[in-house]
């Protein structure tokens, strides 16, 4: 398994998979020490996800240019993740308790009651492209819940992956509760079918998300998917546009465009079309792409070069289909996975740009007579994850925002997500939640006590 830097496309490190034989050994004992782990109260788990929080906080330097190295992240969103995720850790070691807390309902009985018990060993598919804070935003809830974990973490992530074996040893948890599996993707169907595996979370692709569904499904397994995305950004003619390009530009340019929730398809009332070509390609223009590892770069290189052929594929069908090249389109004249940072207007139902995912620096600008023909453009996806509504009127974007077919629709603000609220899709984005109080009750037994 190799470990190859984006920035220059030179292998880091390799490193050994595990055989056959030794995932099931590794399953067994992360089973062995779930059932007691399961046992134990909620301020000992808490005291625990305190320790990881801090030692995130400590490190997080190292663990910043481990990600910018193996990923290609720019060293400031790397950071700003780790810090996400200890914060995320702080959240649930403050609040699972209460999430997680009997409820008692009134019934025919003397004593009825709903409570929220660990299902087992919960089995992550994991990407690449948010290599921390994937893990972190299951494995936070879920081990706070009861459970144990093993993690298949995207295979150009070797490091991240077993660092973050690492700090769950070293914040004192027990050895074998969360374990990092070095195993290709061809692999995973084994480990679904290992009795032992409770249930499975995977972000990832459509095609990936299909496939461990159904083989999970032939297994009785519970199974939570986040998939792609291809977010509408609605911008209404009563918008600030100043503010809605700042945020534009970081909605769809963190982690160099490579994100389910980042906004891909800029949809525009037509009187406000022009402006908002003008003035994000100025925005654009002025992004300084560089080493990744340097704090004052703004555009680093994409994750692999596959993705940057893909995103080159895309571009270049759309304009064959009629889109206007107005910025870029084509990859960075220097070595690594560049691509230059790229605006197509003039998108039309049909072109690549318009109803695929594009996992890339390019922003899409369709331009709609009004509110109404915004809202079925933004509908006319298979995708279904999230979106953002721009308006000065906030009780219209609320009743715009009802009407937006995704599973957050986020008014005058950058989609993004938080420990506290519910994460996750519809349609081919997926199904299920992750965070927050629903996020957290996915991989537990909702059982009902009946007493008489």
């Amino acid at each position: 398994m190799k470990s190859i830097n984006p920035t220059t496309n030179q292998v880091i490190r390799e490193y050994p998979e595990h055989s056959s034989s030794e995932v099931k050994t590794i399953i067994e004992e992360v089973h062995n020490e779930w059932l007691t782990w399961k046992e134990t109260p909620f301020e000992h788990r808490s005291g625990l996800f305190r320790n990881v929080a801090r030692i995130l906080r400590e490190r997080k330097e190292t663990y910043a240019r481990l990600m910018t190295e193996e990923m290609g992240k720019i060293v400031r969103e790397s950071l700003a993740e780790i810090m996400k995720c200890a914060n995320a850790c702080d959240y649930y070691a403050d609040h699972a308790a209460e999430l997680l807390e009997d409820q008692v309902i009134p019934s025919d009985a003397s004593r009825s009651l709903v409570v929220f018990q660990p299902l087992g060993i919960i089995l992550a598919v994991m990407p690449w492209n948010f290599p921390f804070w994937q893990v972190f935003r299951f494995a936070a809830p879920s081990l706070m819940a009861g459970n144990a974990a093993v993690l298949k973490h995207a295979s150009n992530v070797p490091g991240c992956a077993l660092a973050i074996e690492e700090i769950f040893h070293d914040a004192g948890f027990p050895k074998n509760l969360f374990r990092t599996l070095m195993i290709p993707s061809q692999e995973v169907k084994a480990v679904i079918e290992n009795p032992r595996i409770a249930a499975v979370t995977l972000t990832g692709s459509e095609s990936a998300g299909s496939e461990v569904a159904a083989l999970a499904g032939r297994h009785i397994k519970k199974t939570v998917l986040e998939l792609g995305g291809s977010d509408p950004f609605i911008i209404l003619e009563d918008a600030d546009m100043e503010k809605t390009v700042q945020t534009a530009l970081t909605a769809r340019m963190i982690n160099q465009g490579q994100s389910c929730i980042a906004a891909k398809r800029f949809i525009v009332v037509e009187s406000r079309t022009a402006e908002f070509e003008s003035r994000v390609r100025l925005a654009l223009e002025s992004l300084r792409m560089g080493d990744p590892l340097d704090m004052q770069t703004d555009v680093g290189p994409l994750a692999r070069q596959d993705i940057a052929d893909e995103i080159d594929r895309q571009v270049q069908r759309s304009i064959a289909a009629g889109a206007r090249l107005v910025l870029g389109g084509k990859p960075a004249n220097r070595a690594g996975c560049y691509y230059l940072p790229t605006i197509l207007s003039d998108v039309k139902k049909g072109m690549a740009v318009y109803k695929e995912e594009t996992f890339g620096p390019v922003i899409s600008i369709i331009s709609v007579k009004n509110e109404e023909e915004a809202i079925a453009v933004a509908n006319d996806s298979e995708f279904g994850l999230g979106g953002s509504v721009w308006t000065e009127n906030l009780e219209r974007g609320e009743a715009v925002a009802r009407k937006i077919e995704t599973g957050a629709v986020f008014v005058n603000g950058l989609v993004k997500s938080d420990p506290r609220l519910p994460f996750g899709g519809i349609k081919k984005s997926g199904y299920g939640r992750e965070l927050g109080e629903f996020g957290i009750r996915e991989f537990v037994n909702i059982k009902t006590i009946w007493i008489g």
